[in-house]
């Protein structure tokens, strides 16, 4: 019987195996999708067609964002300017979207972005998305064509393991605390959400406010009796988390282990799968 002086050394080669891998195949990739977009890195790729979704599309991912190969985008994600997206986080835009993730923000570890559907057998359905301006929208409004199942801003901390579930909105500048979760809500600009919350049930978040640690935000009573982050322990806790992840993300994109350069582009050009969308 092997004893556990034998067992780990062979679960570190097999786990250093798999890992080495996966890296060559990525790179592989990587140097293919240079010149063709028929091999990208399985991690990022289209949605599939349903009939709660009758659309297909790739990620749409700007150059200098990095997206780790153990990170995974699915379909219709827009992925901003020096977003970072750390190992395990997912964007699966395949059943609510679109999702859009706002210039400079971090995806931290395990951090989940999907959403209820947003149509079923193309019929919209109300309050399945936001306008960019954080709107909740009828399946008659005019805007509903150009809403978002997520919309996440410019500068959000997504902290690890928290969960942003559409229909959401989230407004620039805030931090989402570790383990929390946003399901049906809205959050505004400038807000701290402290580690564990959960904020549902169609509440909306006022700018500037403080979500203490471990709250449960579920009536509009409770959100508009919120303290200040002004004062707070969470008071300039995203400033430093976005200068931590904007550094991550350059510096990452000047290693080894990069994204695929060129995916947005290189796919319209050569296969015409992706539909331009401008930033709102």
């Amino acid at each position: 019987m092997l004893n556990k002086y034998v067992i780990i050394p062979i679960i570190a080669v097999i786990a250093i195996s798999a890992f080495l891998i996966g890296q060559n195949v990525y790179n592989s990739s990587a140097s293919q999708t240079s010149t063709s977009s028929t091999m990208p890195w399985p991690n990022i790729h289209q949605n599939v067609q349903t009939d709660f979704n009758n659309k297909i599309n790739s990620p749409q991912i700007e150059n200098d964002s990095f997206i780790h190969p153990f990170a995974v985008v699915i379909g219709d994600c827009h992925i901003g300017k020096m977003v970072l997206m750390a190992p395990t986080s997912v964007c699966r835009g395949d059943e609510g979207t679109p999702i859009f993730i706002g210039d400079y923000s971090n995806v931290q570890d395990g951090v989940i972005l999907h959403a209820l559907e947003t149509t079923i057998d193309g019929q919209n359905i109300d309050n399945r998305r936001f306008s960019a301006g954080g709107d909740s929208l009828l399946a008659n409004d005019s805007r509903f064509d150009g809403g978002y199942a997520i919309f996440v801003g410019s500068k959000v901390s997504l902290a690890h393991d928290s969960m942003v579930h559409g229909p959401a909105w989230v407004g620039n500048n805030t931090f989402v605390g570790m383990k929390s979760l946003i399901f049906n809500a809205k959050v505004g600009n400038s807000v701290a959400i402290g580690v564990s919350s959960t904020i549902t049930n169609g509440v909306v978040i006022a700018d500037n406010k403080f979500v203490p640690p471990g709250s449960v935000i579920v009536t509009q009573e409770q959100a508009d009796a919120l303290p200040s982050r002004i004062g707070s322990a969470y008071e300039n806790i995203n400033k430093d988390v976005i200068h931590v992840n904007e550094n991550l993300a350059d510096a990452y994109n000047h290693q080894d282990i990069e994204k695929i350069k060129h995916y947005r582009e290189i796919l319209m050009e050569e296969e015409g799968m992706i539909t331009t969308k401008p930033s709102p």
